[in-house]
């Protein structure tokens, strides 16, 4: 199994921020707002300095880039306490949750075969970006989900309609998935769990083997989907902000 630092820096290679500034080996990510992933510091290992200096040049970095100053905070890792005692504050107020799940599963364990209603690309089919985003991506929002060495567009169309979609990016062994979505009135008929196995698949095909999930604490659904399909909690982060933010 990967270290908490390998692969928290695998998924932050599969999201790709608009900016993204080493400091020592932590790294600043700005990407108009669009997520808390792409627009945190992910704070796995040694900045280089101390914590409160560190977390004033993340200070400084967001506000340069209009964003809320924000650190990623692996839960139970060497910088938790030190951004607790720096004056920082778990971000409750997180528009998705200031809690997640990271996930990993083998894909092995519930890729399957091809089957003509489950369609992965390499570029968003029509009606990706509806379910996946938005009709109308912003600049950021079409970086962070096109961007990357191997990415991968899942949906499924029935009748000519997209009724899920997902998004895949691999990264050496690693399939990072995301933004997985079903049209409400779709729902309960299991298209999810198609969509997934002929994701993981695709994944092998380009030498993935295992796969990773971030997921707010809330999303119960989704944890319970992933569960199923053999994907076990591998460690939690929580979003932080200063307390003057």
């Amino acid at each position: 199994m990967q270290g908490v630092t390998e692969l928290e820096l695998r998924c932050a290679d599969a999201w790709p921020a608009l900016v993204d500034r080493p400091l020592g080996q932590w790294r600043l990510r700005a990407a108009g707002g669009f997520t808390g992933r792409a627009n945190s510091a992910l704070t796995t290992g040694d900045p280089g300095l101390p914590i409160v200096d560190a977390l004033a040049e993340v200070v400084g970095f967001a506000t340069s880039h209009g964003i809320t100053p924000t650190a990623h905070v692996v839960v139970g890792a060497p910088a938790e306490a030190g951004v607790e005692a720096a004056g920082w504050r778990v971000d409750v107020d997180h528009p998705g949750g200031a809690e997640s799940l990271v996930m990993t599963g083998r894909l092995d364990g519930f890729a399957t075969p091809k089957s003509a209603d489950v369609v992965v690309s390499d570029v968003p089919l029509p009606g990706w970006w509806e379910l996946a985003a938005q009709p109308d991506p912003t600049p950021a929002q079409r970086h962070v989900l096109t961007s990357g060495p191997v990415v991968g567009f899942g949906v499924v169309v029935r009748d000519g309609e997209v009724l899920a979609a997902v998004r895949g990016a691999v990264v050496g062994e690693l399939l990072h998935v995301a933004r997985l979505a079903v049209r409400p009135e779709a729902r309960r008929l299991g298209l999810a769990r198609r969509l997934m196995g002929g994701l993981a698949a695709w994944g092998l095909d380009r030498g993935a083997t295992t796969c990773a999930l971030q997921v707010a604490e809330h999303n119960r659904a989704a944890i319970s989907l992933y569960g199923s399909l053999g994907c076990a909690e591998h460690h939690r982060y929580r979003y932080w902000v200063s307390n003057q933010a």
